[in-house]
């Protein structure tokens, strides 16, 4: 399946009862293996029910953070290998270098932006970061995240419901590749950092 097949495939939950069980499911999974960041089914549903929107961020914040408790068990029991499967050598080299630079925080800010957090989640395991940390940086970075998604179209309402309504499918993209772009930072990143060694 395409990305735009993808991204549609996740909007179409968003018009059935079953939208915030898909957004929960899709944030567990999206810490963890998947793909497709949350934000695209939660704004979806937060543009059909505004009064609705911190409910679903807190939905989506929960399963994310649960997600990537679920990451950081697969990292601790699959070990380095597992996440050789996922990255390159190059990558964990990266993402090891941040943990020792920013140590727990590098979890935050990988849960805040467009910056893969499942890489982080498992990697906090494979490094056996301190688990109630990374719980604590997990729920603060996701829940910022995702609460600053319901804020916008609570507020703004009608405004921002039609600005995102008429453009969905085209922010839905735009975020699926500013996570690909996030992926290319590390890969970049690596590289400088391995030049530098």
């Amino acid at each position: 399946m395409s990305s735009e097949g993808l991204v549609a495939w996740v909007i179409s939950w968003a018009s059935t009862p079953y939208g915030g069980m898909a957004l929960f499911l899709n944030a567990v999974a999206e810490s963890s293996f998947f793909p497709l960041p949350p934000d695209v089914l939660l704004i979806a549903l937060s543009i059909i029910r505004p009064p609705l929107s911190f409910v679903y961020a807190a939905i989506c914040s929960l399963g994310s953070v649960l997600g990537g408790i679920l990451g950081y068990f697969l990292g601790l029991k699959g070990g380095r290998p597992l996440l050789q499967r996922l990255i390159s050598e190059e990558r964990i080299r990266f993402v090891e270098r941040y943990y020792q630079k920013y140590d727990i925080w590098a979890v935050g800010i990988a849960g805040f932006t467009p910056i893969p957090y499942k890489v982080f989640t498992i990697s906090a395991g494979v490094f056996v970061l301190d688990l109630k940390r990374f719980i604590l940086v997990s729920v603060i970075s996701r829940s910022a995240r995702f609460f600053l998604v319901g804020l916008l179209i609570y507020f703004f309402g009608e405004t921002a419901k039609l600005y995102l309504t008429k453009y969905i499918d085209t922010f839905s993209i735009a975020f699926v590749a500013l996570l690909i772009l996030g992926f290319f930072a590390v890969r970049f990143f690596a590289k400088r950092m391995a030049v530098n060694e």
